[in-house]
């Protein structure tokens, strides 16, 4: 698989400084919340794409914004390469909201809120892994499998 750095940087940052503007912050909000010290413009550029930012960067700069780091390269991938991450089940949120199934009330109310938090234009698609899947199923108070058999009826897909 070829990867094109270029395009991958931009969506990452897109992905930061959307996430950044949804909580309303300007870049010297977000970088006052940051641990070690950076300037504004080495922030534009790593929002613009137009420069890699460090793995360790990159974590510090989720955290700040209070989003797990693995979840955006979740997103730039899913983004650039189209496809969900293997080992991972792809689930629309708005078949899981839509659905009217008892015992998937626990993760109707997750989806819920998951599709309130999105960013404007981003697709209502997460990609959950088996250690998010079986805590979901135990707040489903199903075994692992009968949600994933649920979760398929609702069109979810997986990819090993």
């Amino acid at each position: 698989m070829q990867i094109d750095t270029a395009a991958y940087q931009r969506v990452l940052g897109d992905e930061l400084r959307s996430l950044r503007k949804q909580r309303g912050w300007t870049r010297k909000e977000l970088n006052s919340r940051l641990q070690s010290e950076i300037s504004l413009q080495t922030l534009a550029t790593y929002e613009l794409g137009t420069r890699q930012v460090s793995v360790v960067r990159l974590v510090e700069i989720c955290a700040a914004l209070a989003v797990p780091a693995h979840e955006v390269l979740a997103r730039v991938h899913e983004r650039v390469f189209g496809d969900a991450p293997t080992g991972h089940l792809s689930l629309n949120l708005v078949a899981v909201v839509a659905d009217e199934r008892p015992e998937l009330l626990p993760l109707r109310r997750w989806a819920q809120g998951r599709l309130h938090a999105l960013p404007l234009g981003q697709p209502p698609q997460v990609h959950l892994d088996l250690p998010a899947l079986e805590y979901m199923a135990q707040l489903c108070q199903l075994s692992t499998v009968e949600l994933i058999r649920a979760l398929r009826d609702l069109g979810g897909t997986a990819r090993r």
